[in-house]
């Protein structure tokens, strides 16, 4: 007797779930495919950033973060666009392309006092040495290569100009995503040609400060991307200066800078926009661009022309900007740091010398008449060497604190 099996059949409403969710799988793993695909670089800038000192309340300590920026960031084309006038015009910029506008991003600056001068080693390497004061806050080192005929660069962002609350450490997925805002915000750096250059406030426009807010047909430029386009385009002081040059500079929140850049060949130059006199200089749209080299400026004062060596504070070095000497807002560093410097004619033995006259006017040990209560972080710059060395919060000779890389 023949025995029959009978099959049974799928019901049809399960078939239909059963496709649905492969439809649901196969919809998914797309999008996270393009997701890798449209923000890998963002996922792997995002990736890097970790912690490598940590704050310590006490010594008004913010912590102290490593980045590592994966791919071009898009400054060919914010360069391409026309650059930014304005500090919201730069935020438009980076919320769009970034995080293609599904996160808001900030940038943000304030009145920072600092302290930078160049100098040559006695193995002849050119040195770019720079304090950075300011309160509390968060910092991070950033490491650049974007490639396509742009430099490899180090700089160094405060965070707190990107909405971190300086009195936390940087935690959260959406902390870190706005943390890709930091290569539009650097402070200080150097790229791998040997070119560096810093940012200073210079406190300009008398009683209330104003910025330098130039309105021709050029392009435009912020304080910290004018920095980051030498980074990342230039590899002598000559082409960043021509380079900043073809921009109308714009500085940010409201407050005036100067800045300072040298390469590797030992040129350097202080970079100032004025008009007129300090009480006179209060149209942020007059000023023009005045340029001091380190080889051709005997009109700023004596010792100046007679030194190959440049130093910058927060005062405006044009000759009779200033009714007084009292009106120069960090004089007493100046002169402190021409002092060390004059003694041994602009040489220092190696870069831990040059960190020693850092120190010496580090915010702690200094007549602090501002408000900046600490000196964030002290850096010296071998532009020969195209190297670094790095000290957090005042820090100096504790390992924990000091960073030493090269590009």
């Amino acid at each position: 007797m023949a025995t029959e099996t009978t099959k049974r059949r799928m019901p049809l409403w399960a078939k239909i779930v059963i496709w649905a969710l492969v439809a649901v799988i196969i919809l998914c793993a797309a999008l996270v495919g393009a997701v890798a695909i449209v923000w890998r670089h963002e996922i792997a800038s995002v990736a890097s950033f970790t912690k490598v000192a940590d704050r310590n309340e006490e010594h008004l300590d913010g912590a102290v973060y490593r980045m590592d920026i994966s791919g071009d960031f898009y400054f060919d084309d914010y360069l391409a666009q026309g650059g930014a006038s304005s500090d919201s015009e730069l935020i438009d910029f980076i919320t769009k392309n970034i995080t293609r506008g599904l996160i808001d991003m900030t940038i943000s600056e304030s009145e920072i006092a600092c302290s930078s001068f160049t100098a040559v080693t006695a193995d002849g390497d050119r040195i770019f040495a720079r304090n950075y004061d300011f309160a509390r806050t968060n910092t991070a080192l950033v490491f650049a290569d974007p490639g396509n005929g742009r430099h490899k660069s180090f700089s160094t962002v405060d965070l707190q100009f990107l909405g971190m609350d300086p009195a936390q450490d940087v935690e959260g997925l959406m902390n870190k995503i706005t943390c890709l805002a930091a290569p539009f915000a650097p402070l200080d750096g150097i790229n791998d040609a040997g070119v560096s250059c810093g940012i200073y406030m210079s406190y300009q426009g008398g009683e209330e400060t104003v910025a330098t807010d130039q309105q021709t047909d050029k392009p435009d430029l912020t304080s910290t991307t004018m920095l980051r386009m030498v980074l990342d385009y230039a590899s002598t002081v000559e082409e960043a200066v021509a380079l900043i040059e073809q921009y109308d500079m714009h500085d940010s929140a409201q407050t005036s800078y100067h800045y300072m850049i040298a390469d590797a060949t030992g040129k350097s130059a202080i970079l100032e926009w004025t008009n007129g006199t300090d009480e006179t200089d209060n149209d942020g749209s007059a000023r023009t661009l005045k340029v001091i080299w380190n080889d051709d400026d005997a009109h700023i004062g004596e010792r100046e022309g007679n030194a190959d060596y440049q130093w910058i504070t927060n005062f405006i070095l044009q000759p009779g900007y200033y009714a007084g000497d009292e009106f120069k807002a960090g004089l007493d560093r100046y002169d402190e740091i021409y002092s060390r410097l004059s003694a041994t004619d602009g040489v220092v033995e190696d870069e831990q010398a040059a960190m020693e006259i850092l120190q010496a006017v580090g915010r702690r040990n200094w007549n602090n008449d501002d408000g900046n209560g600490c000196t964030v972080h002290s850096v010296v710059y071998n532009l020969t060497q195209k190297t670094v060395l790095w000290v957090a919060n005042e820090h100096y000779g504790e390992e924990a604190y000091t960073f030493s890389f090269a590009l």
